[in-house]
């Protein structure tokens, strides 16, 4: 009755391939040192970049990458067309659309620094009826003061823009309509609607009720999911006015939304490019480390070969040796390169990004190259006969 050979469990793979890296310690050091260096610099690289893009990408929100505007155009009669009242409540209906304000203008309205201006010398400055979420949309903020609330948005009060603030001056109020208007805030430029800043805004409901506001918005501002930005813009029309959507105006998708587009895709080639580059490296050492490893222990591997030990144990523990080489390689590499890319993202004020795909990714990458990389030696070992191993010692 033939004997079958004692079948090696994962505990005894391990340890055989533990065994092998401590019976040459410092070349198994060198070798794992070499893995993790090129996994640190392709870790650190993937984490840099991608830091630098969220600090690129915050940096071009600024910009309105994902702003659009809706605002009414001219009728087939040559006329001013209007929104309806409820294409802001239409338009946040779209998917994709992440929020959605409005302003509304008040053509008959002027404001001036006291009562005893005359009517003709309005200064030029707009009168603007504004929802509540107006400032998070266009990503406006406060010099001082306060923002328009719920409580006061339907009483006279109102929030002067960067220019406007600066033409009139220093007043605690305005005169509009007959009427004296509480300043209670001023705004800083807002680059994304620049309109606002030469504007002073007040409530929907406060317009309606002193200056007789007829509730149609005539600038509808919408920011959408970025990569959704085309979709929107194509349905915007016909959802704010599905009567007439030739009536309706939609701006064009910031000229930055495309610039990022290609910096994202540069940057992704040039991640790919990089981590062939490491990985490839890492692969290499692997398959050198283990070749040497295989003609160093011929005698151990002839001596195995006459105790029973078949050519799928020899082999596998070739295989479990570089894997296990791979593994403290990658891992190595992978926390190196998250310290480099956590320590220059805070030397320039960025924010740390390390994508887990990056590290687990490379640890997987490593290993899977680890075990391409010593299937051959570990073939090679497996076919070493017996006499021939045990003749080299």
């Amino acid at each position: 009755m033939a004997l079958r050979p004692a079948r090696l469990r994962p505990s005894d793979l391990a340890r055989l391939g533990g065994y092998g890296l401590r019976s040459r310690p410092l070349r198994a050091v060198l070798s794992a040192l070499g893995i993790a260096i090129g996994i640190a610099a392709m870790t650190a690289v993937v984490g840099i970049s991608a830091s630098s893009r969220a600090d690129l990408d915050h940096e071009l929100a600024k910009l309105g990458t994902n702003l659009l505007t809706v605002s009414p155009g001219n009728t087939m009669f040559g006329t001013r067309a209007t929104l309806p009242d409820d294409s802001v409540a239409m338009i946040k209906r779209i998917g994709p659309i992440l929020s959605a304000t409005a302003t509304g203008v008040l053509n008959e309205s002027h404001v001036y620094r006291t009562d005893r201006i005359p009517a003709t010398q309005s200064g030029g400055l707009s009168v603007l009826a504004a929802k509540l979420d107006l400032l998070q949309t266009v990503g406006a903020t406060l010099d001082h003061g306060a923002w328009l609330n719920a409580a006061t948005d339907r009483y006279p009060t109102v929030v002067l823009g960067a220019a406007a603030a600066e033409q009139l001056g220093n007043v605690p109020a305005v005169y509009i309509g007959g009427r004296w208007w509480v300043v209670v805030g001023v705004l800083q430029k807002v680059p994304l609607a620049p309109e606002l800043d030469s504007a002073v805004l007040m409530g929907w409901p406060a317009a309606t009720t002193y200056l007789g506001f007829d509730g149609h918005p005539t600038t509808v501002y919408t920011r959408s999911v970025e990569s959704q930005v085309e979709a929107v813009r194509a349905v915007l029309a016909p959802t704010a006015n599905p009567e007439a959507p030739g009536d309706v105006q939609v701006s064009k998708p910031s000229d930055a939304l495309a610039a990022r587009r290609a910096t994202n895709a540069t940057f992704t080639a040039l991640l790919l490019g990089l981590g062939a580059v490491a990985l490839l490296v890492g692969g290499i050492g692997v398959a050198n480390t283990m070749v040497i490893s295989v003609l160093e222990r011929r005698s151990e591997i002839g001596l195995r070969r006459s105790l029973g030990a078949t050519k799928g144990q020899i082999r596998t523990q070739f295989v479990a040796e570089s894997l296990l080489l791979s593994l403290i390689g990658g891992a190595l590499g992978a926390l190196l390169g998250y310290l480099a890319t956590g320590t220059y993202a805070t030397t320039q004020t960025w924010p740390t990004v390390m994508p887990l795909w990056v590290l687990a990714g490379g640890v997987g990458a490593t290993v899977l190259i680890g075990a391409i990389a010593g299937l051959y030696p570990a073939i090679r070992a497996a076919h070493l006969a017996p006499t021939e191993a045990l003749a080299a010692t």
